[in-house]
């Protein structure tokens, strides 16, 4: 996988919504955890599937959400500042859309 930092010092769009990134992640480790359970436990198939369709929703609005963050944050900085970071960010972007719709 391959990513792209920015510099040390500079701050991803989704700081300021990193405590609420974190906290549906954390809900979603945890219905990851009760999909295990409910295997475990031979539950029934059609209400694990259920819980995994849920997961994969939450997982949708995580990553929807730091797309925007980072369309908002980080592209919108590289296109005002100009030059190549702008068209590394802009395919960078459509990358991860394209990674997204895939999914």
């Amino acid at each position: 996988m391959t990513t792209t930092t920015d510099s040390p010092t500079a701050g991803h769009g989704y700081i300021s919504d990193k405590d609420r990134y974190l906290a549906r992640l954390k809900r979603i480790e945890g219905q990851v955890r009760g999909i295990h359970r409910m295997v475990d436990e031979d539950t029934y198939c059609i209400d694990i599937l259920t819980q995994i369709s849920a997961i994969n929703s939450a997982l949708e609005k995580v990553a929807l959400g730091l797309l925007d963050d980072h369309l908002k944050h980080c592209v919108v900085s590289a296109v005002q500042d100009g030059g190549d970071e702008a068209e590394a960010k802009i395919k960078e972007a459509s990358d991860a859309i394209a990674r997204l719709v895939r999914s």
